[in-house]
């Protein structure tokens, strides 16, 4: 990953700074080199919009991105390394879901 401050998105897109939230977006300039890639949660509610196009989304619906976001990815690799509550198991984890077949097995 590295210290360089367009690496901060690894890192912000789905580490959980704050208890329950599982993604974050990025709304800063880098946006502009990182083909948008700051648009995490709109990404994540329209994946087949154009990387060009997801700041429309957020400024169509922008009711439904008042969340926690990020606007330096360098201030989240400072925090990562920082802070000790968050490090590499600080994500969400899902089990995977159950398709039926262990009842029919029973």
């Amino acid at each position: 990953m590295g210290l360089h401050p367009m690496a901060g998105h690894f890192i912000s897109e789905h580490y959980t700074f704050i208890k329950g939230q599982e993604t974050y977006s990025y709304y800063g300039p880098l946006n502009y080199l990182a083909w948008n890639v700051g648009y995490h949660n709109e990404h994540h509610d329209f994946p087949y919009v154009s990387w060009s196009r997801l700041p429309k989304v957020k400024e169509i619906a922008p009711e439904y991105y008042q969340m926690p976001s990020y606007s330096s990815w360098t201030g989240v690799i400072y925090k990562y390394i920082t802070d000790p509550e968050i490090g590499p198991y600080s994500r969400i984890k899902r089990g995977i879901p159950a398709t039926g077949d262990e009842k029919k097995a029973e």
